[in-house]
């Protein structure tokens, strides 16, 4: 007898902007999100988990002096910083299905994505698409080089170190004329501590802890999404 699936729905909706020239792209906040069942220091808005680093290394990248606990002030005070720096979220992922009730990617079954394409040509002000983790199975970049192959479109290789950069040429679905524009996508190591094991194994990491033992991945995150947050 089959265990039933748990049913991972996103429980937030894309946080756009029509100033947006960047947009975060990730897949799903852990399931107690969907549930409603926080911890005390998790947040009630996109990477709120505290087991998440993408809002401390943000924190620390821009100073922001963020809370860390599920309060309105918390949200509003991650709300302000995006929209002070044009900065959208759309996890790609609506909704899976799970055997087991975690946040792992490779666990997703039955997976419906949003029309990531679709937001891309709606908001043209945006330049950068920031995949939170790679091309892995399942993975943002994953599902969204799926959906560029049923629109006959497809990513252009600028750099294959990570993390990955590539442009995608976009037209606008809208334009009489045959007007485009240049989209960069660059997949940074995902802000999870899942993903330590991989940052651990990349050169560039060993190389800075040999010359700095107090060196560690956060250290490395920091310093690998500053380059990108910041014009």
């Amino acid at each position: 007898m089959s265990s039933q699936l748990f049913k991972h729905t996103h429980p937030y909706d894309p946080f756009l902007l029509s100033e947006a020239t960047k947009l975060i792209v990730g897949t799903l906040p852990p399931p107690r999100f969907t549930t409603g069942e926080l911890k005390a220091q998790d947040v009630d808005f996109c990477y709120g988990s505290c087991n998440g680093q993408l809002w401390p290394i943000l924190d620390r990248i821009f100073d922001l002096g963020l809370k860390y606990e599920t309060s309105n002030e918390a949200v509003e005070q991650r709300k302000r910083f995006l929209i002070e720096n044009k900065i959208g979220v759309c996890d790609i992922v609506e909704s899976a299905e799970r055997e087991k009730i975690d946040a792992s990617d490779l666990g997703m079954q039955n997976v419906v994505l949003r029309d990531l394409v679709g937001y891309l040509q709606a908001y043209p002000n945006i330049q950068t698409v920031l995949f939170m983790g790679g091309n892995s199975k399942n993975g943002p970049e994953y599902f969204f080089r799926r959906q560029l192959k049923a629109h006959g479109l497809k990513l252009k290789v600028v750099s294959n170190e990570v993390p990955r950069i590539h442009h995608l040429k976009l037209s606008s679905p809208m334009s009489v004329q045959a007007e485009s524009r240049m989209v960069k996508t660059v997949s940074l190591t995902a802000p999870s501590g899942a993903a330590n094991r991989a940052v651990g194994s990349l050169q560039a990491y060993k190389d800075l802890k040999n010359k700095n033992p107090d060196f560690n991945t956060l250290d490395f995150r920091v310093m690998q999404y500053r380059e990108f947050f910041i014009d």
